[in-house]
């Protein structure tokens, strides 16, 4: 699936959207370079699970967790070479896992087991490409 994201509020409908399509034990790889609307989208998805607290990139705490319904784990991988030793492999079972900067998730899961979302800017706005797994687990 392909889609315009004029603005933020369409980007955190997407997220929204994908709410309804995603449970425990899904992870989705989130591409795109800086500011491209990656945790904005987060934020969408989880608004639409019922989080109303702030949501902010796990840049420098790079986990975050999120008790909703399905629990959430957001991690940002920018600032790390791998995801060795940041404790990404404790979620992958019993929560809807999100990974901004996934290239640096390599052999955490194989990544026709997720879903890949690429948003890219596109004159003032963005697209974003959703694809689903290629494969079942």
């Amino acid at each position: 699936m392909e889609r315009e994201l004029p603005d933020e509020a369409a980007t955190r409908a997407l997220g929204a959207e994908l709410s309804k399509r995603l449970r425990v034990g899904d992870v989705v790889f989130l591409h795109g370079e800086l500011g491209a609307g990656k945790t904005t989208l987060v934020r969408g998805l989880l608004e639409a699970l019922g989080h109303t607290e702030p949501v902010r990139s796990p840049t420098f705490n790079i986990v975050q967790t999120f008790e909703t319904d399905p629990p959430v784990m957001h991690a940002d991988l920018y600032r790390v070479e791998s995801w060795r030793g940041t404790g990404v492999e404790d979620y992958l079972d019993s929560h809807l896992c999100l990974i901004e900067w996934p290239e640096r998730a390599g052999g955490l899961i194989d990544p026709d087991l997720a879903w890949h979302v690429v948003i890219k800017f596109a004159g003032a706005g963005r697209t974003a490409l959703v694809r689903p797994p290629q494969r079942a687990y």
